[in-house]
């Protein structure tokens, strides 16, 4: 016996052939996580919050807003060199450290290192004396 499809079906089936293999292809990748935003202020002798938590491997915006006029930085040299920071945000880390002038932001993002604790200061002449140092924690 033999069967004849009609031709209105036939136009359609080659666009089921590609049509469901990918479908089935976008369905089982899974979405990418989007980065929690940690922001952290920096003001005169102060981080705020002085403690940050992360997650090893997830992605992060590291939102640092210098309140001050000042300028004041976020040295962290060990977290960062275990971080993996975007391309376009490495030009603001230099040995660990990321330079905030006076009433600016700066955003880095990265995916945070192994668990660990890390040492955050602030490397200008005597803010960390006065206060200004802090504890980064991944978990």
């Amino acid at each position: 016996m033999l069967w004849f499809m009609p031709q209105k079906e036939c136009a359609m089936r080659p666009a089921l052939l590609i049509a469901v293999p990918l479908f089935a292809l976008t369905s089982s990748v899974a979405p990418a996580q989007a980065p929690a935003v940690v922001e952290v202020h920096l003001s005169n002798f102060k981080f705020t919050p002085s403690q940050i938590a992360f997650q090893q491997g997830r992605p992060y915006v590291l939102r640092l807003v210098n309140d001050g006029g000042g300028g004041h930085d976020f040295t962290a040299p060990a977290f960062f060199a275990g971080a993996a920071v975007a391309a376009q945000d490495r030009r603001w880390i230099a040995d660990g450290e990321v330079e905030v002038p006076g009433h600016q932001v700066r955003e880095i993002h990265l995916t945070a290192p192994r668990p660990g604790t890390y040492k955050l200061k602030c490397s200008h002449s005597l803010h960390k004396a006065f206060g200004m140092s802090g504890t980064i924690y991944v978990r």
